[in-house]
């Protein structure tokens, strides 16, 4: 079994990060109203960097202005981003990592209280159970426009000298509100079965490799399952073939907790991580993230078939993490962490703010 420790080569562009500790993208509402990245977030990342990450991804960052999802989410939709994008991917470099944009779209979950517009779907959708709210359905023009914003996104990231970006596939956001089969109930083109529902970011992959250098990194992030917009394991395991075939740099799954297994198939024992590698063998590197806090944790998930490992709680937590991958028995310690710990660890206020609503995190 391969070490958390040891360096990884992403075999199509060459680059090669010197572990398999990855920052996984997280929220924290540290951005400017206007999308650009805020000196907080910039040194809340270069922080991570500076601590040993192979790998930092960026916050979920809208590609549009109407995608986005909440107030203080950093933006790429426009190029006065670019120049703070620059900075972080050059302080990223500097220290040794790889950087990495993770580009979205909020769907359904843009609130026409933050774009001033009505949120877009796959479908008409509720917006939520105590509203008779829906969110529009996107015209064929529409959402031929929004991939090409993807791909936009992902010019300016490599302009500014990212080495790849993420996109955001998991988590109920407008990708994954197509590949659901709840929230996509068209009847066209974009909707269908498993290889319909995909087509949207499939034709985004195929948009942003048109306007991107050759060795730019393209992974996806997907949640395995996700009841509430109707992704199921299945479809999910088939859409990662969809995926490797297409040649995407790494598939990220994200599990919430690396030791569950499936929802849908409780009497299987098999981790999530374990379905994926079973289903793909080495045809495309597999990032697992969830629950992952100690050097025995790590361990287990690369045993289960991952080749990389992802953090975002440990992270906030502990700057450092990943330089202490090597040791044997690191085992850090667990939330509720105080205000001045968070602080130290390079968190804003107002990061720190964001973090109280997480259940027990901030003391």
């Amino acid at each position: 079994m391969t070490a958390p420790d040891v360096p990884f080569q992403f075999q199509r562009t060459g680059h090669v990060s010197r572990n398999r500790a990855v920052l996984a993208a997280m929220t924290n509402k540290q951005s400017s109203e206007d999308g650009t990245l805020s000196e907080d977030e910039i040194n809340w990342l270069l922080m991570r960097a500076e601590g040993g990450f192979g790998i930092i991804t960026t916050a979920a960052t809208h590609v549009v202005p109407e995608g986005q999802g909440w107030k203080g989410e950093m933006g790429v939709w426009g190029d006065h981003h670019v120049p703070g994008l620059t900075r972080l991917a050059t302080g990223i470099r500097e220290r040794g990592a790889i950087s990495l944009a993770q580009i979205f779209h909020g769907g359904m979950f843009a609130p026409e209280a933050i774009t001033g517009v009505r949120p877009v779907s796959a479908s008409e959708n509720p917006l939520s159970k105590d509203s008779d709210e829906t969110s529009k359905e996107l015209s064929y023009d529409e959402i031929e426009s929004i991939i090409s914003s993807f791909g936009d996104a992902a010019s300016r990231c490599a302009k500014a000298g990212f080495d790849g970006v993420e996109l955001h596939g998991a988590h109920g956001y407008l990708i994954c509100q197509f590949l659901g089969e709840k929230t996509n109930r068209r009847e066209d083109v974009w909707g269908g079965e498993i290889f319909d529902r995909a087509r949207f970011l499939m034709r985004i992959i195929q948009d942003v490799r048109n306007k991107v250098p050759e060795d730019f990194i393209l992974g996806v992030r997907i949640s395995p399952e996700h009841r509430k917009v109707g992704v199921r394991l299945e479809d999910s395991l088939e859409l990662a073939e969809m995926l490797s075939e297409a040649g995407i740099d790494f598939l990220h799954i994200s599990c919430w907790d690396c030791s569950w297994g499936s929802s849908e198939f409780p009497e299987d024992e098999r981790t999530l991580t374990q379905w994926f590698s079973d289903r793909l063998g080495k045809s495309v590197p597999i990032i697992s993230a969830g629950g992952i806090w100690s050097t025995s944790d790590a361990k287990a998930v690369m045993a289960n078939g991952a080749d990389m490992v992802a953090v975002a709680r440990a992270a906030i937590g502990h700057a450092d993490w990943a330089s202490h991958i090597s040791e044997e028995n690191y085992s850090p310690m667990k939330p509720p962490f105080s205000n001045h710990h968070l602080l130290e660890q390079g968190l804003s206020e107002t990061f720190v703010d964001y973090m109280r609503g997480w259940d027990g995190f901030v003391a």
